[in-house]
């Protein structure tokens, strides 16, 4: 089969074409330096769209999200409809979500508060519009990926457990999910393979706390570090970055059985063995 990829520069784009350039034809295809209406869709069978405008330092206007979240895959999506392509797989967020549930699963309402969620949400309910016999409309929502140069907070962890050998984020009983960044594309090609529509919650089986992620990071960088528990420091953290204390010491876990029962879905690989595959580079 023949996949065309928007975004085949970011990271989830770039790591499914090298792990699956052996299984799969691909076209890359970039916004920066391509038209949509120049798109060739003759032998390309699935569009894989990874391609998006995700938070920034900066925040932009919803207007430019919608442009780029919305608009744009719509457009490409009637396209690929047009052009006889059998599946569109469209990769959004937990971010849909919100931020009031601290457990997730695919029933729960979606209720998002940032642009970046909102447009996620609105792309979603105007793909799955499109999606008919002909034309499979598949849509994965990920938590926090990781993985070997993967962008995010949890590289920010790494750096800080490479760095300091006392680190202030011991006995912190959150519990957050993630995904690594081998179980997420394998969950998109096992949709891919079975042709399945809707919309799927990607995670790994195991949710972390903070205090263990570090552990773990630790451990694969055979380093001796010292977890501390100082109250005031959460509390000065709460009251100076509260968005930055939530994703320390919040929970936020992602229960994505019925997606495993659709897909008959394994993941590969274990937490504990995406993050030895984080550390070592693989």
């Amino acid at each position: 089969m023949k996949i065309l990829v928007t975004g085949s520069s970011g990271y989830l784009g770039s790591s499914f074409v090298d792990k699956y350039k052996d299984k799969y034809k691909f076209e890359k295809f970039s916004l920066l330096t391509q038209k949509l209406k120049d798109i060739n869709f003759d032998c390309v069978d699935i569009v894989l769209h990874c391609a998006a405008l995700v938070h920034q330092k900066v925040e932009h206007s919803y207007e430019k999200y919608h442009e780029i979240n919305v608009e744009y895959p719509l457009e490409l999506a009637k396209l690929a409809k047009q052009g006889g392509v059998k599946q569109f797989v469209f990769i959004s967020t937990i971010a849909v979500y919100g931020e009031d549930e601290e457990k997730l699963d695919e029933n729960i309402i979606c209720n998002p508060i940032t642009p970046y969620g909102k447009s996620k949400l609105e792309a979603e309910k105007e793909l799955l519009q499109l999606n008919d016999d002909n034309f499979i409309v598949s849509i994965v929502r990920p938590p926090m990926i990781y993985g070997k140069e993967a962008p995010g907070n949890i590289d920010s962890l790494v750096k800080m457990v490479k760095k300091m050998s006392i680190i202030p984020l011991g006995g912190i009983e959150n519990q957050r999910s993630f995904i690594s960044i081998q179980n997420l594309c394998h969950l998109i090609d096992i949709m891919i393979e079975k042709q399945k529509s809707g919309v799927f919650l990607a995670s790994d089986d195991e949710s972390l706390s903070t205090t263990k992620l570090c552990e773990l990071i630790a451990k694969n960088l055979d380093k001796k570090v010292y977890l501390v528990k100082i109250p005031f420091f959460e509390t000065l953290l709460k009251i100076a970055k509260p968005s930055f204390h939530k994703r320390l010491y919040g929970s936020l876990e992602v229960d994505n059985s019925i997606t495993k029962e659709k897909l008959n879905l394994k993941n590969p690989y274990s937490v504990e063995e995406g993050i030895r595959f984080m550390i070592n580079g693989e």
